[in-house]
């Protein structure tokens, strides 16, 4: 599976409305939403450590990983 975002958790955890976060961090109502909802393939760390700071929290949690049975990682090694 990967990456799992776990914002929707925070942002209820902290009573933190979508309006509310995407203003303070400076983003759109749009581009959060898809944060939110884990439609994104990539986050910049400006915009992690934003949302950090105004949830004050970590990015372990709003950002999880869970391997699957099939997936070997998607990266190769590096060789020596």
């Amino acid at each position: 599976m990967g990456i799992i975002m776990r914002l929707d958790r925070v942002m209820a955890d902290r009573k933190v409305s979508l309006n509310e976060l995407a203003d303070k961090v400076g983003i759109t109502n749009v581009n959060l939403s898809k944060l939110k909802t884990g439609k994104v393939s990539a986050i910049r760390f400006s915009t992690l450590e934003g949302i950090c700071k105004e949830l004050e929290c970590q990015p372990g949690d709003i950002l999880e990983y869970q391997p699957s049975e099939s997936d070997d990682g998607g990266y190769a090694e590096a060789e020596e």
